[in-house]
């Protein structure tokens, strides 16, 4: 029979073991504490280290482009032809073809897609709008080749069949797809925008006698205007970026001219020409195909703090 002793010994001994178990567990929780931050940062330093790696990678291989092509020659020149007996290196076509594409894109996606999200946000009754929405989404599901195909196939000879003249491959049927495509982006940022005008707004306008029309133009869409100008500009960022549609659809004439009606070249349809085999490691095409990479990443970069600016200068607080 265990005397008091020996009970006073074994609860000594679950006491210590007690502390020790909990100063185990205290000492792993700081431990964790402790490495929680050091991991955040790494994966937050991820994304910036990639960003990092395309940076360098694009520079360091279109400085050895622009030591066999002056750097001048490249962006004042109207005439590429890579693949020439005497090659010419002048990127004005391709970024001709980004800019009228993109153009096209946002005349059609532009006024779509504002005039979508007026009535979306206005007009629409909740039940509508739980119904609409997510059907107007579905275009920003579907694969970008899918759409390449639909220009190419449907919308090109719809086009032909009122004006003839237009090419088989041209820059027009592209734009118009790539601003079908870009529509629920404008559409869905413009209405968040407008949704977050207080209705304590629409409300004062609507008792001072202006009409709902009045309300939406005079009120509700000044106030949203940095919300929707952001949208438009991340809406031409896209189209600079897309690659698939234009290069089934707007063929790979390399020229400079304004004319829709005729095949042209964006610097993403180029830089899918050259990376597929045409051009030798080492070759000046195949360090070309780094110098417009390059370029379409400043004009995407220019076009995100544009964004980034208009959104912080006319932001509005309620």
């Amino acid at each position: 029979m265990a005397t008091s002793s020996d009970l006073n010994k074994k609860n000594a001994v679950n006491v210590r073991e007690m502390i020790a178990e909990k100063k185990k567990k205290r000492n792993f929780s700081n431990l964790t504490e402790k490495m929680i931050p050091t991991i955040l940062i790494i994966i937050a330093s991820i994304s910036i280290l990639t960003t990092v790696g395309i940076i360098y990678t694009l520079l360091a291989e279109s400085i050895e482009f622009f030591r066999r092509v002056p750097i001048w020659e490249f962006f004042t020149g109207t005439v590429l032809k890579p693949l020439s007996q005497t090659p010419e290196f002048g990127v004005l076509p391709l970024i001709m073809g980004t800019v009228i594409s993109s153009i096209i894109a946002m005349l059609v996606a532009g006024p779509i897609g504002l005039m979508s999200a007026i009535y979306l946000s206005e007009y629409a009754s909740d039940k509508v709008r739980r119904t609409i929405k997510p059907l107007l989404e579905i275009l920003a599901g579907i694969p970008t080749i899918v759409y390449g195909f639909f220009a190419f196939t449907f919308v090109t000879p719809l086009i032909r069949s009122v004006f003839p003249e237009v090419g088989a491959t041209n820059i027009l049927s592209p734009g118009i797809v790539m601003g079908v495509m870009i529509i629920p982006m404008i559409a869905s940022l413009s209405e968040d925008a407008m949704n977050s005008v207080p209705n304590a707004m629409r409300e004062g306008a609507l008792a001072l006698g202006a009409t709902k029309l009045e309300t939406t133009f005079r009120v509700v869409i000044p106030a949203a205007l940095s919300g929707i100008i952001s949208s438009f500009v991340l809406g031409i960022s896209r189209a600079i970026g897309e690659t698939m549609i234009v290069t089934i659809a707007s063929g790979s004439s390399k020229n400079f001219t304004f004319d829709i009606t005729q095949s042209m070249q964006t610097m993403t349809a180029y830089i899918v020409e050259v990376s597929g085999g045409d051009a030798p490691a080492g070759s000046t095409i195949y360090y070309s195909l780094y110098a417009v990479a390059l370029t379409l990443f400043v004009f995407t970069l220019i076009m995100n703090l544009l964004a980034r600016y208009i959104s912080r200068r006319f932001r509005e607080e309620y």
